[in-house]
């Protein structure tokens, strides 16, 4: 049964009507309860809505006073380093050469830059919405963004249709993806009408998720972890502030009569007065108690470097001038295992995405076989502190048991960027070494 087919059962089985479904769907208290949860995390990821904004007016001295609100953007300190270590060495294909180079070709071209944003909508909001198609036998690849992303799920837990609603200007728009087509609804003029049905060789969006125990389509947003610890941070960062500044001058207390008639200010520097023989003035101060302060945020701190799995290291929270090479490794163990756990969640959006360039290199003329197609391999590379003099040197050692090409080489050193001219240059250079080299007659 196509998806087509599916989706008007789903359509009959729901109760929408026929003709405008797309908008009941979207309008739907869950649907918009999903966007809303993902607005609030844009919202939270550029410093607003945190609930340390909302803290009420207070009272001193008599006085209102509005109370400090300290905002930290750990989270997306926390989630920019996630992505770029999964991401900072690039993704490897392996495999069949021909699809191999020309997935290259792509990657350098198109998709590089691309699953930088996919991996950071994943961390962000549970969620990445790719939506890939040929453009004048060109291959090209656009993100969907997840506010305007309704993936349609069936009573049986199949992916099979995506509504995209977006509103610019007043104006809503909806594309309605099923199967290889595409129809563009909008209200322009004040009615819902098509405009216009066209054919989409990519098919769905490519849908890249996060893990979940509780869903297998909607990931969890890593923000889900960090807010509560991150709410306690700034909440004692705030208070703690609040306290000191309004101890640190402490209160002027009077005992006995002034000589002076002299009304003592409440707060004031420089001021002099007059006391009689018995009497005392002081100024009486609250202790701050930093250690606790201290001690609590240390806590709260390592707390988020634990649930995030980020070396404290790599944030900047502990000296590293006496680790050694091994230790500094161990320190990234538990990132390291954290990162594989999502990559295999990304992998399966990331082969999806091989099935889909199958379709569109083809109608372009671009054949391969089945074979070819399932020898591809992506690896991540991670971007995990290490030796350069290591790599090299274990290199040369393969490739002196011809157990590595120099192509492969020239992939882990840093100091190489242009892998194919590279070798051209090599290769010159040993043309001209050899007519050198070669007696004239």
């Amino acid at each position: 049964m196509k998806n087509k087919e599916k989706l008007e059962r789903f359509i009959s089985e729901q109760g929408y009507d026929s003709a405008l479904w797309f908008i009941e769907f979207v309008n739907e208290t869950s649907q918009q309860l999903r966007i809303r949860d993902i607005e609030d995390k844009k919202n939270y990821l550029a410093g607003k809505g945190h609930i340390v904004t909302k803290r009420p007016l207070e009272y001193f001295a008599g006085k209102p006073v509005d109370p400090r609100k300290v905002v930290l953007q750990y989270a997306r300190s926390l989630i920019e380093y996630a992505v770029s270590y999964l991401l900072g060495n690039g993704i490897t294909y392996s495999g069949d050469e021909q699809i191999v180079r020309e997935l290259n070709k792509l990657n350098k071209r198109l998709f590089d830059g691309i699953d930088y944003d996919i991996v950071e909508n994943v961390y962000s909001y549970g969620n990445a919405w790719e939506l890939l198609y040929n453009s004048n036998d060109i291959v090209k690849s656009s993100l969907i963004d997840p506010l305007d992303a309704y993936p349609i799920i069936d009573n049986q837990g199949e992916y099979i249709a995506f509504v995209e609603c977006y509103t610019v200007n007043g104006v809503t728009q909806w594309n309605v993806f099923v199967d290889r087509e595409v129809h563009k609804y909008s209200d322009a003029g004040g009615e819902v009408h098509l405009l216009g049905t066209y054919r989409n060789i990519g098919g769905l969006p490519i849908n890249y998720r996060n893990s979940n125990p509780l869903d297998t389509v909607f990931g969890m947003s890593d923000l889900d972890n960090y807010i509560s610890i991150l709410d306690n941070i700034e909440e004692v960062f705030s208070k703690s502030l609040d306290g000191y500044y309004r101890l640190m001058h402490g209160i002027l207390v009077q005992k006995g009569n002034l000589i002076t008639n002299y009304d003592v200010p409440q707060h004031g520097t420089g001021y002099g007065i007059i006391l009689e023989t018995d009497g005392e003035l002081e100024i009486v101060k609250s202790a701050f108690d930093h250690q606790a302060f201290e001690t609590l945020y240390n806590y709260l701190m390592m707390s988020l470097m634990d649930i995030s799995s980020s070396p404290a290291v790599a944030m900047g929270k502990v000296d590293i001038s006496n680790l050694s090479e091994i230790s500094l490794k161990l320190t990234f163990t538990n990132t390291n295992l954290r990162s594989k756990h999502r990559e295999r969640f990304i992998k399966e959006g990331l082969y999806q995405r091989l099935d889909k360039l199958r379709v569109l290199l083809e109608a372009q003329g671009k054949y391969y076989s089945n074979e070819a197609w399932d020898s591809i391999n992506i690896t991540f590379n991670y971007a995990m502190p290490t030796s350069q003099t290591d790599i090299i040197n274990n290199l040369k050692t393969l490739r002196e048991m011809d157990a590595v090409s120099r192509e492969t080489m020239m992939k882990y050193a840093e100091y190489i960027t242009d892998i194919g001219s590279e070798l051209q240059t090599l290769q010159r250079e040993k043309n001209e070494q050899d007519a050198t080299d070669t007696p004239q007659r």
